[in-house]
């Protein structure tokens, strides 16, 4: 307690250690509370450490990561750039580390790009906040005021150098192939960016409009090149058709199932059978035997020529459906028959009682082809005609892994464009025009909001000086040559990482999707600003249960 001078017990503010010495006293045990400085320095630190981390994947010039799994029974390893799938595999203990992955893991479910930058930046504006508030003893909620408004201007700015190209369907194609590009260009597949974008738009564009990219499957095969990856106009499954069986069927009507179709046996779980002679053993195998008939013969009544079930297929179905001259198609897993339910128009049943209830799928051809070494179904002409199956060849399951994430990205962020058609100009060019209309904003804005602005300019700033320094440039000059550009009315301008130096993004080609960089843009800052309003951590361990 405080004492006054004449040694009484004073009623004055007690200390922060005595009060934090009173908070432990009503604790339980194993509840920890770290506050004000210390509570913000932890979260500061992880948040940053987590952007440190992903930072030197980001750009063309960007290097990967391995990915070592060290489980007992699982250690595979993966070769990666992705910032969503680095940060997936991290292992945290730390809270606003935490913050940082998961604003990754949204941005990658959005849009599908972007992962690595979102992060980054995240942790770029917290490296600013830092000093503001240890150096300058700026207040944290004073620091969220001015990154609000910095939020708004750059949000405007963005909103006014947008480019909607979607009235015109050439001109919006050469759009889509620009953006896939340079999705591309940070990606394994960059060496061969303009063939894969091209198979990514094709694919996108067969959507016509539709934003399921369920019909748009991805298979990998090893073997071969990445440069013999193709576009196949049809579904592939990855099957094998039962022993004497049609290998093709024109005018395909399939029913979709998930039963079970081995021998049914007496499943009540403890029942015992006994018998006195080997006749009824054999009279029970029948019984079982005419039970799968009966369900065959079901199947069969619904005017089906192809049978495709998610769970096994024994022998005698197998041989039942060869003689009806039904095509049967075993274990084609959960995925594969929702996206079959939806690619064949068809629904996926598990009772066969009601064949005028069903809505079996069709296409107009199923065969046999050869990827490499491999025989696998090619369904062609399905009823929803923009299913389609991009083949993946390469090396290596590693190298097979990557070009698949490639992928996806690049498909994900397509899109993400058609639903929004607007894009703008990459190579670091619209985050200098976000931070030239936030410096312009600070000068007449009073107050110390006005330094939390100024430190948000620098964080957006920040972005294409770490592209530059990926790329071994010189970031300081490349960065004060951009910000001379654009005082120079030349808007369009960005970091050529090819040559080095400051060019024009629109000759260049070098487009971004605007839904993606204003998704970045919300996130980031409003996850750092969450981060910046922690004063205490409370870690606690579960309550323990009561014996008895």
């Amino acid at each position: 307690a405080a004492y006054d001078r004449i040694g009484i017990p004073s009623n004055r503010c007690t200390t922060q250690t005595e009060r934090t010495t009173m908070e432990a006293a009503f604790l339980e045990s194993g509840t920890n509370v770290d506050k004000g400085e210390n509570a913000r320095l932890s979260s500061f630190v992880g948040a940053i450490s987590i952007a440190d981390l992903v930072k030197t994947t980001l750009g063309p010039k960007g290097m990967d990561k391995i990915l070592q799994h060290v489980g007992e029974h699982n250690q595979s390893v993966s070769v990666t750039n992705d910032g969503a799938t680095i940060l997936r595999s991290v292992h945290l203990d730390n809270a606003a580390a935490k913050v940082l992955v998961d604003i990754a893991r949204v941005q990658d479910d959005e849009v599908g790009d972007g992962t690595t930058s979102v992060a980054v930046l995240c942790g770029e504006l917290l490296r600013e906040a830092e000093q503001l508030v240890t150096q300058q003893h700026i207040h944290p909620q004073t620091i969220a005021a001015g990154w609000r408004l910095a939020r708004t201007y750059a949000r405007e700015a963005l909103e006014a150098a947008a480019i909607d190209s979607s009235a015109d369907d050439a001109q919006f194609r050469d759009v889509l192939l620009k953006i896939a590009r340079t999705t591309l260009s940070s990606k394994l597949l960059t060496h061969e960016k303009d063939y894969f974008a091209t198979l990514a738009v094709d694919a996108v564009l067969r959507l016509r409009g539709s934003t399921n990219l369920e019909h748009i499957q991805v298979l990998k095969k090893a073997g071969g090149q990445l440069r013999d990856s193709y576009l196949e106009e049809g579904f592939l499954l990855d099957k094998r058709i039962g022993v004497g069986q049609p290998h093709r069927i024109e005018n395909a009507k399939i029913l979709i199932a998930n039963t079970s179709m081995d021998t049914d046996k007496i499943k009540i779980y403890g029942s015992r059978v006994r018998v006195d002679t080997m006749t009824k053993v054999a009279e029970i195998e029948e019984a079982e035997k005419d039970k799968m008939r009966t369900k065959c013969d079901k199947i069969v009544a619904h005017g089906c020529n192809v049978f495709i079930n998610r769970q096994l297929i024994y022998n005698l179905p197998e041989s039942i459906f060869a003689e009806k001259g039904v095509m049967a198609i075993e274990h084609a897993d959960f995925d594969g028959v929702e996206r079959l339910a939806a690619v064949t128009g068809g629904e996926v049943v598990s009772t066969f009682d009601h064949p005028e209830l069903v809505t079996m799928g069709e296409c107009d051809v199923i065969e046999e082809i050869m990827i490499g070494e491999d025989k696998v179904l090619r369904l062609g002409g399905c009823k929803t005609g923009e299913a389609c199956t991009i083949v993946l060849r390469g090396a290596s399951s590693h190298v097979l892994d990557e070009a698949e994430r490639s992928l996806h990205d690049a498909l994900c962020i397509l899109q993400a464009t058609v639903k929004d058609p607007r894009s703008i100009y990459g190579g670091g060019c619209t985050e200098t025009l976000m931070a030239q209309a936030i410096d312009r904003k600070v000068d007449s804005t009073p107050g110390k909001r006005a330094l939390a602005m100024a430190a948000f300019a620098k964080a957006l700033r920040q972005l294409p000086s770490i592209v530059a320094d990926n790329g071994g440039y010189d970031s300081a000059e490349l960065i004060t040559q951009l910000r001379a550009a654009h005082s120079e009315g030349k808007s369009t301008y960005g970091l050529d990482m090819y040559q080095g130096k400051v060019a024009d993004m629109a000759e260049l080609g070098v487009m971004e999707s605007y839904k993606s960089k204003l998704s970045v843009l919300l996130s980031a800052s409003e996850a750092a600003e969450m981060i910046l309003r922690v004063d205490d951590i409370i870690s606690a361990a579960p309550r323990q249960r009561q014996e008895g």
